[in-house]
């Protein structure tokens, strides 16, 4: 049977619509990077299948492309082969001249070696203008001598025992073609790096999106039970049987969830900043988060600063912070252990630094890299978004800096904040 008691406390209910928009945003979240990796992962293996098929087809022409230069050098020495040991009439010079005019149009190197090892006929070899006989030969035998390198010598018999040879070097069209399948990987690497840096781009203003879609929806749906529970403090005030301190702490904890929902409902929007006593600032906030977890972690506050220190803060964000560094200490402690926090200043840069280190277990050098990354967490209900925005409040709003000092496995860890003064 209702009493009237009943009928004047307030009721409210968790809606299921509340979980199941939180489900789908996290849904979301995981979904998104899910996809933008697989899409780098298609458009690698396309770059390297067309890397791979285009370096196979170039090296065919070139090979090809080489067999048919050697067969026209070797043409080429036929050709003077004859016009050495045959009598030379008309018609044989105009086929001769056909040969060499051939070799010239696919700009083939070539210098001919008589019997004697001295080069008696070149083609295609340029010199400069007004260049001295000496200069000639000098560059003759330099080219000569790269030629070597190059190409074995075709034999040119030219009876008696005497034979000359043909040097030659790749055609000038064979060299580009040569190093073309380089010049299109490296073409192919800046594809891939600019499509790289575009996903990279997109995958941020993506995460923006939902950092900001998950925190207005977080605030919207603690705004309905946040309203109840400060009813529900009314309900307990007036009841005599109650104890007032209680309805004191409760109010306490509503009015922290308040903070929180304004938090969140203002990310996206720039943050106003404010001149704060930082340490009474750390002081009063650790101060309420021990009350609040395990009474077997100890709480500890060196403040190195000098008094009255201040430093540009918005102190709801900021409090932020060192919950979410704090939180992550307790649970890496499993609940028991002590967290100190040093307030150091650090006057040649004009700054404060805030170490808060724990006794917990430590980060992996494996994870150290991977503990701001959006979506990382080593907690089997993690969202993996805690670090993640602790350092873009400390580093895109207060400029500042946010990284782990150190670690050790079974030791513990220490993250350091760096605020500008």
């Amino acid at each position: 049977m209702s009493t009237a008691n009943d009928e004047q406390r307030p009721r409210f209910s968790l809606h299921p619509v509340a979980l199941l928009n939180s489900l789908r945003l996290r849904r979301t979240l995981l979904d998104t990077y899910g996809q933008k990796n697989t899409y780098k992962f298609i458009i690698g293996l396309n770059l390297f299948l067309i890397s791979v098929g285009s370096l196979f087809y170039t090296n065919d022409l070139v090979s090809k492309l080489e067999e048919r230069e050697m067969r026209q050098v070797k043409l080429y020495a036929e050709g003077l082969r004859y016009a050495i040991n045959s009598d030379f009439d008309e018609d044989f010079n105009v086929v001769m001249q056909n040969i060499i005019e051939a070799n010239s149009f696919y700009e083939i190197p070539a210098i001919y070696l008589d019997e004697n090892n001295m080069p008696s006929a070149h083609n295609n070899i340029s010199f400069p203008e007004n260049a001295s006989p000496e200069s000639k030969e000098r560059i003759l035998q330099e080219r000569l001598d790269q030629m070597k390198e190059e190409h074995a010598a075709i034999p040119v018999e030219l009876g008696d025992g005497r034979t000359g040879y043909v040097y030659y070097s790749n055609s000038f069209l064979l060299t580009q073609l040569k190093y073309y399948p380089y010049i299109q990987l490296s073409g192919l690497f800046i594809l891939g790096f600019l499509a790289y840096l575009a996903f990279s781009s997109a995958r941020r203003a993506e995460q923006n999106r939902v950092w900001v879609g998950l925190a207005k929806e977080t605030a919207h749906q603690l705004g309905t039970p946040l309203s109840s529970l400060m009813a529900w403090i009314e309900y307990f005030r007036s009841d005599p049987d109650f104890d007032p301190a209680i309805a004191e702490e409760l109010e306490k904890d509503v009015q922290r969830l308040e903070m929180i929902t304004t938090r969140f409902s203002n990310i996206g929007s720039v943050p106003a900043l404010k001149e704060e006593n930082i340490a009474q600032v750390v002081t009063e906030f650790i101060t309420y988060l021990q009350k609040r977890v395990s009474t077997k972690v100890a709480f500890h506050i060196d403040n190195q600063l000098t008094e009255g220190q201040t430093v540009l803060v918005n102190r709801n964000l900021f409090e932020w912070v060192v919950e979410n560094i704090c939180k992550n200490a307790v649970d890496a402690m499993a609940g028991v252990g002590e967290i100190r926090i040093f307030l150091i200043p650090h006057t040649p840069q004009q700054e404060v630094i805030i170490d808060i280190q724990d006794t917990g277990k430590g980060i992996s050098s494996s994870n150290l890299q991977k503990i701001f990354r959006p979506g990382f967490s080593t907690k089997k209900r993690g969202w993996g978004l805690g670090l993640t925005l602790a350092k873009r409040i400390i580093e895109n709003y207060h400029n500042g800096k946010l990284f782990v000092k150190s670690s050790e496995p079974g030791k513990g860890t220490t993250f350091r904040i760096v605020l500008h003064k």
